[in-house]
């Protein structure tokens, strides 16, 4: 397997870069000369990937916010689907950011190129009827989470669970001393992580109210630490003048680059649903999980979600582990009274801790290796068991 191999690969965010590296390494270790194009963050580019577009300019999220974006998101729909076309890779992998890489992958489906899809989309709690549409559009699904593969297998989609590579990545021992000796944080301080999301969007939404509760608990409790971690300098400029302009006197706010860190060192977190919950749950941290779209994108998915939890640890247990909080129950009052509980009583709650321990054990998978294996046997023909 030494051969020349072009794979078409396109990320929209920054997980999606982080796994699409993880992704190419694995398949460099079973095609080493594989050459990769697409659309890739800067992981991706390190390894490699050629990018014909920015890759923060497919990162986008909401039912209504896309629309605004939607000409420029047509334009490179339309660039990649040319240049695929002409230069036919082996497949195309498209990694989460579904309503653009679905589509394109029906595009290039329909023209005889083998596609994949790694990260399934929520199909299983909204929108169900899309799964006819990614059933003619993909050849491969590779789900994260073990409850995302039913609906596909029901419908005749090629699936494989590879579990997450971030299980992989963090270990199973605790690194909150190591973390605070790094940062110079007092062994004894109480400190509590905040992040607000990744996205724009996300952090001008829920950050106001994660530094509003923030700034109240630590009037109460003086001794609270915050740390709050910035995905990009970008990001990083957004929080401190929200910080600046929010007028929250007093609270010591620490902005980080690694969420890593800043969970490790944390005994709480408070966090916008998403990767984070499951990066905490990894991490064993107790954690209070929120989520807020733009009005009219909430008024239009509150209508269609069929879900009794959002928070990935309360997915995979299919129970309520951790506190959620939704749209306008994301607010000062909320938080400032979580924070409130958490200082009043501090001990751990092993019984949470362990049921997160048992959930990254069941997710240690081999991830990436797993993925690349399934989308090598779909390239030679290999009989497939799901």
């Amino acid at each position: 397997m030494t051969g020349p191999i072009h794979l078409g690969i396109v990320a929209g965010e920054k997980s999606g870069d982080i796994l699409g590296a993880g992704l190419m390494r694995a398949l460099r270790d079973l095609y080493p000369a594989a050459h990769f194009s697409g659309v890739g963050g800067p992981e991706m580019e390190r390894l490699g990937c050629d990018s014909l577009a920015p890759m923060e300019r497919l990162s986008v999220m909401g039912l209504v916010e896309p629309l605004g974006r939607l000409p420029e998101l047509l334009r490179i729909k339309r660039r990649l689907e040319r240049f695929f076309l002409k230069t036919r890779p082996a497949a195309f992998i498209g990694i989460d950011s579904p309503d653009f890489n679905l589509r394109l992958s029906g595009s290039l489906h329909k023209r005889g190129i083998r596609t994949i899809h790694y990260v399934s989309p929520s199909v299983w709690a909204w929108r169900k009827g899309r799964i006819h549409g990614i059933a003619r559009s993909i050849d491969l699904m590779l789900t994260l989470f073990p409850f995302e593969t039913d609906i596909y297998r029901e419908h005749g989609v090629r699936v494989q669970c590879v579990g997450h590579p971030l299980a992989d990545e963090i270990g199973l021992e605790d690194g909150g001393e190591r973390a605070r000796r790094e940062l110079s944080l007092d062994p004894a301080a109480p400190v509590i992580a905040l992040m607000p999301g990744s996205r724009k969007s996300e952090i001008r939404r829920m950050a106001p109210e994660f530094m509003a509760a923030a700034s109240a608990a630590q009037d109460k409790f003086p001794d609270l630490r915050f740390l709050v971690p910035c995905s990009g300098a970008e990001n990083r400029r957004l929080l401190e003048e929200i910080i600046a302009q929010g007028g929250f006197a007093g609270a010591e706010f620490r902005l980080l680059d690694s969420s890593h860190q800043a969970i490790a060192a944390a005994d709480f977190v408070i966090l916008a649903s998403g990767t984070a919950s499951l990066e905490a749950m990894l991490l064993r941290r107790p954690m209070v999980a929120c989520y807020k779209l733009a009005p009219l994108s909430y008024a239009l998915a509150s209508r269609i979600v069929k879900v009794d939890h959002m928070a990935i640890p309360n997915l995979l247990a299919g129970e309520r582990l951790v506190p959620e909080y939704v749209q306008n129950d994301v607010n000062r009052e909320n938080l400032l009274r979580e924070i409130e509980r958490f200082m009043e009583n501090r001990a751990p709650c092993e019984e949470l801790l362990k049921k997160f321990e048992q959930q990254h054990r069941f997710l240690r998978r081999n991830a990436s290796a797993q993925a690349a294996g399934a989308i090598h046997e779909l390239l030679t023909g290999q009989a497939h068991a799901s």
